[in-house]
């Protein structure tokens, strides 16, 4: 499941009828469609223009950074994409000011730092014992000491974790649900809180131990139910509607914090 906010535009190039004759050729040609290149919007900022072969529909999408990528498809126009991305320059505008006022982890990790920990916002606080270890939420990491940056160890603690407990709560659903997985794997993604593979992998982001854990069950339910319909149909929705009512609520939860999270 991408992480990414979308709007899109399908594009359909008409085909003449056969009972009509051939058009004149056209004196000057269409201007293809930029790709690896940059189209200025005045108001809402630069967007990064891809070109894409499998592409059947002019998309726009914004990352949690802000960073906006219009996909063409190969034969779009350029003409076609500014008139696209003109449509979309107040959904773009609204987008990324909504992106920028999420609340962001901080970068630096320090004791007294608020850090997001199964759901909810915790600070770093340091445990009693003599051997280092901080405390969140009442659970207790070991580090190498209080002073300097915490968050390389851990979120290294955190991928643990998530190795431990993600697999067993998929194949848990998987069993509910009567889903056959072949794998379960833990990965770093990075625009991704996960993803499924037509020969029944799922791979699931490791920061779905920072969030809810219903927010991380939808996830889980959502590639599940990818392996029956891989696809974003009306048949696919009503599939996870049935298996997780709380659906909408943990999409809710994922796209307000996701930034908070690194993605």
């Amino acid at each position: 499941m991408p992480t990414t906010e979308q709007q899109w535009f399908d594009f359909a190039p008409a085909a003449p009828a056969a009972a009509e004759p051939a058009p004149a050729p056209l004196l000057v040609a269409p201007r293809p469609a930029p790709a690896g290149d940059r189209l200025a919007l005045d108001e809402a900022g630069e967007v990064a223009v891809r070109r894409s072969a499998k592409a059947t529909r002019y998309r726009l999408s914004v990352g949690r950074d802000g960073a906006a990528v219009l996909t063409i498809p190969m034969h779009g126009s350029e003409r076609q994409a500014r008139q696209f991305l003109e449509s979309q320059s107040d959904w773009l505008a609204r987008t990324r000011h909504r992106l920028a006022a999420l609340p962001r982890s901080a970068a630096v990790w320090t004791i007294g730092t608020s850090v997001l920990w199964r759901g909810e916002w915790r600070t770093i606080d340091r445990a009693p014992e003599a051997t280092p270890h901080v405390v969140l939420g009442g659970e207790r990491f070991r580090v190498r000491g209080h002073a300097g940056d915490l968050r390389p160890t851990l979120e290294a603690h955190f991928r643990r974790v998530a190795r431990i407990e993600l697999p067993p709560r998929t194949w848990e659903l998987a069993a509910v649900t009567g889903v056959e997985v072949r794998e379960v794997v833990v990965r770093d993604q990075r625009t991704r809180w996960g993803s499924c593979s037509s020969s029944g992998t799922i791979s699931l982001n490791w920061r779905l131990v920072q969030a809810p854990a219903f927010a991380a069950d939808y996830i889980v339910l959502h590639e599940l139910m990818h392996l029956r319909e891989m696809n974003h149909s009306e048949r696919f929705w009503a599939l996870v509607e049935a298996v997780c009512p709380r659906w909408q609520e943990a999409e809710r939860w994922l796209k307000n914090h996701g930034g908070a999270l690194g993605l």
